[in-house]
């Protein structure tokens, strides 16, 4: 397999539109990698360039040990997976699978052979003899990874395959293509606009928007380490509660207080360091879903908890996410299924201020 590396890489369109600005990236050897932003970010064109289905503006993008700017897309032993599988409806699935070999003169026993071993690692072997009208979305998609599969290409890249199936198909790949990695023991990178999927399947997750490359780094470290508000907002399911308002010094304590003047919370002494120079100043606090914790006894505790009325309560088997109107914005919290909120009622909230986050107002960069 091989490393992808990226080097300043730009896109620019006719008419000026900059879709990707000075990428930096690397992409090491058998590692799998996710791009993930809204649409617009520039994933898929990222893709695309290193695909080489996209002239690149400047930069430099190297494969293996070789730069490839100037190289074409069938040269670069690339196979990239579709969002619309892409397979010759008059094909059975064994010559879908085997046609990129044949045109490369591969012997017909190899051909044979890689066509066998890629449909026994996908569970499709009942199904070559078979044209894709007759198979399901799930199956059409295994049919596109084999034809990926047999290729033995240095790099698989995948732009948004599962968006075309349904939430339980997509889980199900999701698994699959994450152990099929593990066998292969490939350099894989995907594209996808749905961070549940880059969370899931990432060694590391690249987040976009507006072409710029936001940050790089393991899921977990993503989720309670964002670099800046936009990467903290995007990921995670429901979203990060943020929240305008000010830090304000008071009886030798820092305490958040928004504009309604609803959350009053006082920053732990060991955060406090952090935020020297942002006192008086406006930020946003932002705190996730699961660290906005029931109060059992339904009493406040001061700068600590939230009291606020439910608008929504949401079941979701094992936990309830909970809706709340805080002074005009809508806070969400994730709590165990035992409790019994009611709409319209106050509900009392404490926050787990070892967790929370601030951001600066202007920059949008993580203070704590």
């Amino acid at each position: 397999m091989a490393r992808v590396e990226l080097r300043n890489v730009r896109k620019v369109y006719p008419g000026g539109v900059e879709a990707v600005k000075n990428a930096d990236l690397v992409v090491n050897d058998k590692e799998f990698v996710v791009l993930v932003g809204p649409s617009g970010c520039g994933k898929s064109t990222t893709l695309r360039m290193i695909a080489g289905l996209e002239e690149i503006t400047d930069g430099e993008i190297i494969i293996g040990d070789t730069l490839v700017n100037d190289v074409p897309p069938k040269n670069r032993d690339i196979a990239m997976v579709f969002q619309n599988y892409a397979l010759y409806p008059h094909m059975t699935v064994y010559k879908n699978m085997a046609f990129g070999l044949i045109l490369r003169k591969y012997p017909k026993q190899e051909i044979d052979q890689r066509v066998r071993e890629a449909a026994e690692i996908l569970g499709i072997t009942e199904l070559l003899d078979r044209r894709p009208k007759a198979l399901s979305g799930g199956q059409r998609q295994r049919v596109a990874v084999g034809r990926a599969i047999v290729r033995h290409p240095k790099v698989f890249l995948f732009d948004e395959p599962l968006s075309n199936l349904d939430a339980k198909l997509r889980v199900q790949m999701r698994a699959e293509i994450s152990k099929l990695h593990i066998s292969l023991q490939s350099t894989m990178i995907y594209v996808t606009h749905d961070q549940i999927e880059a969370m899931t399947m990432g060694d590391r997750i690249v987040v976009m928007l507006d072409g710029v490359i936001q940050q790089v780094a393991a899921p977990l470290d993503l989720y309670h380490n964002p670099v800046n508000k936009f990467v903290a907002s995007f990921i995670g399911s429901p979203p990060m509660n943020l929240v305008e308002g000010t830090l304000v010094a008071s009886n030798g304590s820092v305490r958040f207080k928004d504009e309604s003047g609803i959350i009053d919370l006082e920053i732990p002494a060991e955060k406090r360091a952090a935020l020297d120079g942002h006192i008086g100043k406006r930020v946003t606090f932002g705190v996730r879903p699961e660290d906005m914790l029931e109060n059992v006894t339904q009493t406040a505790v001061e700068g600590r908890s939230i009291d606020a009325p439910v608008e929504v309560v949401e079941p979701m088997g094992s936990e309830i996410n909970l809706y709340l109107d805080v002074g005009g914005v809508s806070m969400t919290a994730r709590i165990k299924a035992d409790a019994e909120p009611k709409v319209n009622t106050n509900h009392v909230l404490d926050v787990n201020m070892d967790n929370v986050h601030i951001f600066d107002a202007d920059t949008e960069l993580t203070i704590i």
